[in-house]
């Protein structure tokens, strides 16, 4: 559908009430185009078809629209979240691995909301919605790293559970941000992201002095890392994140 049957369609939805839904919609695709900062509440209202002066009605600045959007983009992430841990069903670990590819998921399939949750510069406690669907989504990784917290072998001390979160919080959005984007700031890598950020889980986990044979029953870690395909030449590190030097 061409952009002008597209303006067409937005522009009878604000005569019937849905200027706000058209801002948000036209504020994702600016996104999408831009980046979470390269765009202006003008913009924004340009895109909708509708005057400068309309989105205040809704919104009390970029800002806020942002807000709006980041608040929507942490909900639909604790669904799938919670979706994919399913209570810890069948097992701990199947469970914990259903979550990490639902985080890298979200990250490649909602690339501007992703962007508006974690890069657009709004701070989570600005509006109590946007704080509580934070934490409700981060709540999920902690649910799950209690429950992998209880695993830990007898004699050997258990972590804590807070601590464990954020540290699996770290790889995983490390990875997401880096290798699993649905956008132009995506790097290459030598083997899927799933795969790295299995891997790195399993170290974690080692170094916390977990078992990791799954051998030894449905609780126990992943097995070992994941094999990276094969290739004429070595794999070469990941470019850093920073980019190149000007």
């Amino acid at each position: 559908m061409s952009w002008r049957k597209e303006r067409s369609r937005t522009e009878r939805g604000y005569h019937h009430g849905n200027l706000k839904e058209a801002l948000l919609q036209a504020a994702l695709d600016l996104i999408a185009q831009k980046g979470a900062a390269g765009f202006t509440f003008a913009d924004a209202a340009r895109m909708a078809g509708v005057s400068p002066a309309a989105p205040y009605r809704h919104f009390r600045d970029r800002d806020e629209l942002l807000t709006s959007i980041a608040q929507r983009g942490f909900e639909q992430f604790e669904s799938q979240l919670s979706a994919a841990w399913d209570d810890g069903r069948p097992d701990t670990v199947t469970a914990f691995e259903r979550v990490g590819k639902a985080y890298l998921a979200f990250a490649r399939e909602e690339p501007s909301f992703y962007s508006a949750m974690f890069e657009s510069g709004v701070p989570v406690d600005s509006a109590p919605g946007l704080m509580t669907a934070s934490e409700r989504a981060f709540g999920v990784i902690r649910a799950a790293a209690e429950r992998l917290a209880a695993l830990a072998p007898p004699g050997t001390p258990r972590p804590p559970a807070l601590m464990m979160a954020l540290h699996i919080w770290t790889m995983a959005h490390g990875v997401a941000s880096l290798f699993s984007r649905g956008d132009a700031s995506r790097r290459k890598l030598p083997m899927s992201p799933e795969e790295l950020l299995e891997a790195e889980v399993l170290i974690y986990l080692r170094g916390l002095g977990f078992p990791t044979d799954r051998s030894g029953g449905s609780a126990s870690a992943p097995s070992g890392p994941p094999p990276i395909p094969p290739d004429d030449t070595p794999p070469q590190a990941p470019p850093s994140p920073w980019g190149k030097p000007k």
